[in-house]
């Protein structure tokens, strides 16, 4: 399918004025290798650097000779140095090859220091004319390196400081532990930690080596662990912080504002106003596109919210935000049409991710051979005394909001909320009262004293809209002592109540990979289909891959496709990454600073100012 798409006029500038000049420079870049080429060679000299500084007996040269009768200061100046450069040009390297500004700047720095501490020291002339041939090439080709650097969050920096420091006083324990023919004496555990303690910093410890040798080698390791843990964590610590994402309140209203004029297009447009997302507008503000960096990744999810004609003018800014930062743009589940209009505006390719599962409420029925199971199932969990009911966000009371908020936080079963493509991350907020939501509950058997308040709640579904007529999937939750069958009655009532709030299409779970599961358990599906699946079921113990297909198809949907859009095919496994550390699968950092804050639940505290803002602009 086809869709034709103009592009729209521009009304107004971009958010930010150099975006333009910006596109023009990274077009005219014509050596896209360089800037790798040029990381993995400052790499290699950064190694070097340190291999001459930790191991200066390998240099056996006639500089070495007189080297040794400078005075010590100046060759353990020298030797520091040395080590200090090929260190910070190791950890510049993967910057560099991002394309990156601050990166450059400082390893045009480094390179000349690093030469001329060669040729001070040792007279390696070798060393000293490759660097100086990189900063040459670094500085004539200067245009390749226009990324802005990533910010980050300076708890990284004590994060490093800790772990790397753990990691130092281990690593030289060991070294310190591995010459005893060498010792003089037989030093205690408590002595070699203290030798180990006073090398990191620099100092000479209680330790005595018979060997000059091994003496220096000691001395140099030590030092050199000490000054890496120092300079990643100084590196961490001096860089600019990471803003986290987030929704304004003026991007909120303005997203909302596109939802009510063109959200029947995706039933993913809602998912826009997560607040944990950025959202940049096309130049006339028509379309919008909400994204979170992740790894590197800029990773959006779903179409463009707002005038499809507008889409090509948000998707340039996108690309030029990207480019800017040297990230690498992706799209997770967008449509056929979103696909079609992002590889044609950006040259991206599109890979098909799987299906989500749409149900017609005009011709849903339980009737037929084809629902018998789900029929037979929301039956015996009636007789077991579950009822349902299905209402709007709105309707509840607030203690009930907080009610299904505190029970669906205590059935996730992770300390992490996950979700991102697909998910809002929220449940009671006062600005998603059109949000439906539907419960189960039990009453208490015969005899049985009644419990507390919400103690009968068992299960819930919580939907989002999908414009005027339509709810998609956003929470499925129940209590794991609850009878087996409880989703499928809350989907029953969700598809035959419904319709009476004027809802006409309910999106229920997304299948991954389902054309794949579908085929390939078909008579005369080939050898490398039936392996592909085979290697699908095997990955569902882990992840909800073959249960979803086959739980949605219980309800007989029609299948929309939903594609990974991506720019290069080398970019796939750190995408995948990047997507599954936004859906909370992978979490990474110091997860025990973010657990408090995620266990108080789904409910939000009310932001009124956000609130006010909205209900003025409805």
């Amino acid at each position: 399918m086809s869709v034709p798409v103009s592009v729209e006029p521009s009304t107004e500038q971009p958010r930010r004025g150099g975006l333009q000049t910006l596109r023009t420079q990274a077009a005219a870049v014509p050596r896209a290798w360089l800037p790798g080429v040029v990381g993995y060679a400052c790499l290699l000299i950064g190694l070097l650097d340190i291999c001459s500084a930790v191991f200066p007996k390998l240099r056996h040269t006639r500089m070495h000779t007189f080297a040794g009768q400078l005075p010590g200061a100046t060759t353990t100046l020298a030797a520091a140095g040395t080590l200090m450069v090929g260190v910070l040009l190791v950890l510049l390297a993967h910057a560099l090859r991002r394309r990156k500004r601050r990166a450059w700047r400082a390893v045009v720095v480094l390179l000349p220091v690093g030469a001329a501490l060669h040729l001070l020291r040792w007279h390696q002339t070798g060393p000293a004319v490759i660097s100086l041939v990189l900063f040459a090439v670094i500085l004539v080709h200067r245009r390749e390196f226009y990324a802005k650097a990533d910010p980050r969050t300076r708890w990284r920096a004590l994060a490093n400081l800790v772990v790397m420091g753990v990691f130092s006083v281990l690593l030289g324990l060991l070294i310190v532990s591995v010459h005893p023919k060498s010792e003089i004496g037989d030093p205690s555990t408590v002595q070699r930690l203290e030798e180990t303690v006073y090398g990191l910093f620099g100092f000479d410890g209680p330790i005595r080596y018979g060997s000059d040798r091994i003496s220096d080698l000691v001395a140099y390791s030590l030092g050199a662990l000490g000054l890496l843990t120092a300079f990643t964590s100084a590196y961490l610590l001096l860089r600019p912080e990471k803003p986290e994402p987030e929704l304004t309140v003026e991007d909120e209203v303005k997203v909302r504002e596109l939802l009510a004029r063109h959200g029947t297009r995706d039933s993913l447009g809602y998912f826009a106003l997560r607040r944990d997302k950025s959202v940049l507008f096309s130049p006339s503000g028509k379309a919008a596109i909400s994204y979170r960096v992740v790894s590197g990744v800029m990773l959006a999810s779903g179409d463009p919210v707002g005038d499809v004609e507008a889409w090509p003018g948000a998707i340039k800014v996108f690309m030029a935000e990207a480019r800017e930062h040297a990230w690498v743009p992706a799209v997770m589940g967008c449509s056929e049409v979103g696909g079609e209009v992002w590889t044609r505006e950006a040259g991206l390719d599109a890979l098909e991710l799987g299906d989500e599962a749409i149900v017609d409420t005009a011709t849903f029925s339980l009737s037929g051979r084809a629902m018998r199971n789900v029929r037979q199932m929301v039956k015996r969990i009636e007789r077991n005394g579950y009822s349902c009911q299905v209402r709007r966000v709105g309707d509840l009371t607030l203690e009930e909001r907080r009610q299904i908020a505190d029970a669906a936080c205590r059935w996730r079963g992770t300390d992490t909320e996950r979700g991102f493509s697909m998910a809002l991350g929220r449940f009671g907020d006062p600005t998603d009262d059109r949000c439906v939501v539907v419960t189960a509950h039990k009453a208490p058997a015969e005899g049985e004293p009644a419990g507390e308040p919400g103690s009968d709640l068992k299960a819930v579904l919580h939907f989002v809209p999908w414009g005027p007529d339509g709810i998609s999937l956003e929470l499925m939750r129940r209590d794991r002592e609850a009878d087996p069958g409880l989703n499928e009655l809350l989907i029953v009532a969700a598809l035959q109540a419904v319709p009476a709030m004027g809802v006409k299409r309910v999106s229920l779970n997304f299948a991954m990979f389902r054309s794949a599961l579908a085929r390939g358990e078909r008579i005369g599906a080939g050898p490398v289909l039936r392996a592909w699946r085979g290697l699908l079921v095997f990955l569902s113990r882990w992840f909800q891959i073959e249960s979803l297909y086959k739980f949605n198809a219980k309800f007989q949907p029609e299948w929309e496709p939903r594609f990974l859009v991506y720019k290069q095919t080398r970019d796939l496994p750190r995408i995948g990454f990047a997507a599954m550390q936004a859906e909370a699968f992978i979490t990474l950092g110091m997860p025990r600073l973010g657990r408090a804050k995620q266990r108080q639940g789904l409910m939000p505290e009310p932001d009124q100012a956000r609130l006010a803002a909205v209900t003025e602009a409805a």
